[in-house]
């Protein structure tokens, strides 16, 4: 367990004292996408879904999520966020809706978290506003494409 930051020598959870890291600029990147029936797709882009806007709807709720992901997570720090971007892109493919979140803070630990939670909620939101035309849409994978700043440097998620 040496390499969990969260789990003591002992196993007890802690919050990492992240005190004495340096004030850094870091960013993460996370995506995820929400697979739908055609019609289902259709129906959200069109505005005509019952539940009104979708993707305005979907964006707020995943900003709003990444400012509350220490609310929500165990022992994540709060964080003063700087930006939290949030695009949602039609995949005709999927077919769905594809999603990404690019957090933003100047800080002594990283927004990996942050921009997880944003995709997760609004693939949550996406699936909530639609559901009652499409039960079966699925959502994943969610996952973090890329991080930068801090002691660990860049990461990106290799193709």
């Amino acid at each position: 367990m040496s390499g969990l930051t969260h789990i003591a020598a002992s196993g007890e959870a802690h919050m990492v004292d992240v005190g004495g890291k340096d004030v850094t600029q870091r960013e993460a990147t996370a995506e995820g996408c929400v697979t739908m029936q055609r019609e289902t797709l259709a129906t959200i882009l069109s505005g005509n879904a019952k539940k009104g806007d979708v993707l305005a709807t979907a964006r707020i709720a995943g900003i709003m999520a990444a400012k509350k992901a220490h609310e929500l997570i165990p022992l994540c720090h709060p964080l003063l966020i700087e930006k939290v971007t949030l695009d949602i892109e039609p995949d005709e493919a999927l077919p769905g809706l594809r999603v990404a979140a690019t957090v933003r803070v100047s800080g002594r630990t990283g927004v990996e978290m942050e921009a997880l939670t944003a995709v997760s909620v609004a693939c949550l939101t996406i699936y909530d506003m639609a559901k009652a035309v499409d039960r079966g849409m699925e959502i994943g994978p969610v996952r973090l494409a890329a991080k930068s700043g801090g002691r660990s440097g860049d990461w990106r998620r290799q193709p």
